[in-house]
């Protein structure tokens, strides 16, 4: 990924909060030296530098693991379309966002045991607050279904594109914008260029 130094997160606490609070990624696997996709969510370990996923059995990932066990996770954070009549300055459209990219070595985790632990471990963390959350109870004959997935961290990547080479006038307009626009992705987005012009500042 292209990072620019003004860009760059590097902090591994920072990128660790940053996979789980965005924790549903992107797994690319390689088949016959051609790109394929899994929407899947993730778990992060950053002390054991782990990250732990499923995919349905029928996915054809689980089978290309075996011939190129390197891959790349993307997780996507608040983004949308900057307009240069925000600015106080002169300047040419843009697109703010954050991303972080997890490069790896993936073996198949296929027993029973272990998948269910990482079921219930991602029931634990997805139900958590939910007023009835709901208690795993299912045959693990259902379990067969799936293929685990356990993702040796080689390398992250962080880049958050949060306008921090604009003034702090400039940044003020993107927030007053984006808060204006009022979407969910907006407000989260206008905090996001807020604390990263104080963390430039």
């Amino acid at each position: 990924m292209y990072i620019p130094k003004h860009f760059l997160e590097s902090d591994a606490d920072a990128l660790a909060a940053f996979i789980d609070e965005h924790s549903f990624g992107t797994l690319v696997t390689l088949a016959d030296g051609r790109p394929f996709a899994s929407h899947v969510p993730f778990l992060y370990e950053p002390r054991e530098r782990l990250l732990h996923a499923h995919v349905a059995r029928a996915n054809p990932a689980s089978t290309h693991i075996a011939a190129a066990p390197e891959v790349l996770v993307m997780f996507q954070g608040p983004h949308g379309y900057i307009s240069p009549t925000w600015y106080t300055q002169c300047g040419v459209p843009t697109w703010n966002y954050t991303a972080v990219h997890v490069y790896g070595t993936v073996r198949i985790i296929d027993d029973l045991d272990s998948k269910e632990r990482h079921v219930k471990q991602l029931a634990a963390r997805y139900e958590r607050g939910s007023p009835q959350p709901w208690v795993p109870s299912f045959d693990p004959k259902q379990l067969h279904g799936i293929v685990g997935l356990e993702i040796r961290v080689n390398a992250i990547e962080g880049k958050l594109k949060l306008s921090q080479n604009r003034s702090a006038a400039d940044r003020a307009g993107v927030v007053a914008a984006l808060e204006a626009r009022g979407t969910d992705n907006d407000t989260a987005l206008a905090r996001l260029v807020e604390a990263a012009g104080r963390k430039s500042s």
